[in-house]
């Protein structure tokens, strides 16, 4: 789960974490009042989406030569006329994809005097189960080009979270930093604060870009990014209070309502599979057949026939599906309850896209005698990789 950039700030500073002054707001008006409670006389007006590069962002229908979803402003009324030209307008970032997000809210920040910008962030190394703290001294809009053409700029300190962090590893971090004197010491106590809350908070990942020096040598988070282990959100409802679904993909929403593992994709052939294995197998075989499959889906291993109804109808509200591929082998889960899911949904929605169902194990039998018997056009296969080729070739048929 995802967090707005003044959500993570709030969050922050909880743990001590020195965040300059700032407010949320949903109107220009309202952006106008946060300004007023800021010492100014240089404010930060933010657009908030959930993705970076908001700086270098250009708004949808924007002149080309038009200021991005990052702005300074030097008077009230200059963040007022900022915040109405972010609120309701669409932003396309590097990370947004061509799409874009929709501007909902904005954050209003005093201004920094900054002599020198870093990048430091941390994240879960699933390859060592360890948690990796990255640092350059190359922080800003640019750090990707860094990671790029001067990955020697990028220090990375790998963690045992058993054992946690120590005094070695902050000050590992400040010194990768190019941190000295009290700026070092300063360092060492905003490394091993966001580490703290980075674990007490069970996050997946931290980003602090740009984490700045000001012109009178203090250290402060100027922009922050955090996403959290959803698995773990059962621990923490008050993070949960901070989810924004308008900025998550709403056919996402409505499968974790069911608890589905659901992630949607750019193709057309849609899946529904159960396991995590067997759905990342099912969409390697859709594109060596030639196909491009239109979501990953997990039903999980103990579906209910309402879970796999929900699934199903999930897929077809993407309008991009062009054909539906069901890959279950039973074994917890069993075959005929699939079958009846699948039945069931398929009457529902009128189904009018063609759908093949490769069904194994349990009562596998069973599942393929309702399928027949219930006069809807299934095609069945009798193996992934027959199922594959018929999905594909009876998508192309019907395009």
């Amino acid at each position: 789960m995802n967090i707005h950039e003044y959500q993570a700030k709030e969050l922050l500073a909880k743990f001590g974490v020195p965040v300059p002054a700032g407010f949320a707001a949903f109107t220009a008006d309202e952006a106008a009042a946060a300004a007023e409670k800021l010492p100014g006389p240089i404010y930060v007006v933010k657009a908030q989406i959930h993705a970076g590069g908001r700086g270098k962002g250009k708004f949808v229908g924007a002149a080309p030569d038009a200021k991005g979803g990052v702005r300074l402003a030097k008077s009230i009324d200059e963040v007022r006329q900022h915040a109405s030209e972010m609120l309701g307008q669409t932003l396309v970032t590097i990370q947004t994809g061509p799409a874009g997000k929709e501007v909902g809210r904005v954050y209003i920040t005093d201004g920094v005097d900054i002599a020198k910008e870093l990048y430091l962030s941390m994240l879960v190394d699933r390859a060592t189960g360890h948690i990796a703290v990255i640092a350059s001294t190359e922080g800003g809009m640019d750090i990707e080009e860094v990671a790029e053409h001067s990955p020697e700029k990028i220090i990375t300190v790998d963690i045992d979270p058993v054992m946690g962090m120590s005094g070695f590893h902050a000050r590992k971090v400040a010194f990768a930093l190019g941190l000295t004197g009290d700026l070092f010491k300063q360092g060492v106590d905003v490394v091993t604060k966001l580490y703290n809350a980075f674990v007490a908070t069970d996050c997946s990942m931290l980003e602090i870009n740009p984490l700045v020096i000001t012109v009178d040598n203090q250290i402060k988070v100027l922009d922050a990014k955090v996403s959290f282990d959803s698995n773990a959100l059962y621990r923490h409802p008050d993070i949960v209070e901070l989810r924004d679904i308008t900025e998550e993909d709403q056919k996402e929403v409505e499968a974790s309502k069911f608890d589905l593992s659901y992630i949607a994709l750019d193709g057309n052939i849609g899946c529904m599979v159960n396991g995590a294995g067997l759905a990342m197998a099912t969409m390697d075989i859709i594109k060596l057949s030639g196909g491009e499959p239109a979501n990953f889906l997990d039903v999980g291993g103990g579906a209910s026939k309402e879970k796999v109804t929900a699934a199903f109808k999930i897929i077809l509200s993407d309008p991009q599906v062009k054909g539906i591929l069901v890959n279950i082998f039973g074994g917890i889960m069993r075959c005929d309850i699939i079958a009846e899911g699948v039945v069931a949904a398929a009457r529902e929605v009128s189904l009018s896209v063609p759908l093949v169902v490769r069904l194994e194990g349990t009562n596998v039998d069973l599942g393929k005698q309702i399928m027949r018997d219930s006069g809807l056009p299934i095609i069945p296969a009798d193996d992934l990789g027959d199922a594959a080729r018929k999905i594909v070739d009876a998508v192309e048929k019907a395009a």
